[in-house]
């Protein structure tokens, strides 16, 4: 297990049940990174990821 899998099984245990938009999440993203700065690249590649999901893996 890595070390950020505590984060995220507390995310799915707290909060897995909302609903959410993407547009939330891509606010609540903006926020983060206005208040932690040095977080600004893993979350644009998070984010990144994301947004890239369904796009085809040889482009």
């Amino acid at each position: 297990m890595y070390f950020t899998d505590r984060g995220i099984e507390e995310l799915e245990n707290r909060r897995g049940e909302e609903e959410v938009t993407l547009g939330w999440v891509a606010e609540q993203l903006r926020t983060f990174v206005d208040l932690n700065p040095d977080f600004e690249v893993p979350v644009e590649r998070l984010a990144t990821w994301l947004a890239r999901l369904d796009d085809e893996e040889d482009e």
